[in-house]
């Protein structure tokens, strides 16, 4: 359950400092932390759907279309969220792209299960083992 509280604070933070850019506005922090829950939720459901359906797309322009799914994954959250708006398609493909680099930089600043600050991933908590530091030797 942490690590999810510690994703969703992150990407509130995210979704604060992307609120401040024209075209993209919040009434308060609980719209903003709402539109954090509905962009995780999109992103771990509808996402990978319209990843799959836009293949084609996504291989034919080397990846970039994947900006035009997180700017349609931005924009939908958006107007899912009463009292958070984002004016048009522009505004929120600048917005995603804030939201994704501020989530980035602030997740560096996360610890893991074992202490080290690292990148927070989906794998280091979905398979539940932990790494084992052993000190030895190899035996040729």
């Amino acid at each position: 359950m942490k690590p999810f509280l510690i994703r969703w604070i992150v990407t509130t933070f995210a979704v604060a400092v992307a609120s401040n850019l024209p075209g993209i506005h919040a009434e308060g922090w609980g719209s903003l932390v709402c539109m954090a829950l509905f962009l995780g939720i999109i992103n771990a459901f509808v996402r990978p759907v319209l990843l799959l359906l836009s293949l084609p797309f996504i291989v034919v322009t080397l990846g970039f279309f994947i900006l035009v799914v997180n700017t349609l994954s931005f924009w939908f959250a958006g107007g899912l969220v009463p009292g958070f708006h984002v004016d048009g398609f522009w505004n929120a493909f600048f917005g995603s792209i804030v939201v994704s680099i501020v989530s980035w930089a602030l997740s560096g600043f996360v610890r893991s299960p074992d202490g080290e600050f690292r990148v927070l991933s989906q794998q280091d908590y979905a398979s539940g083992v932990r790494e084992k530091r052993v000190k030895g030797r190899t035996v040729e």
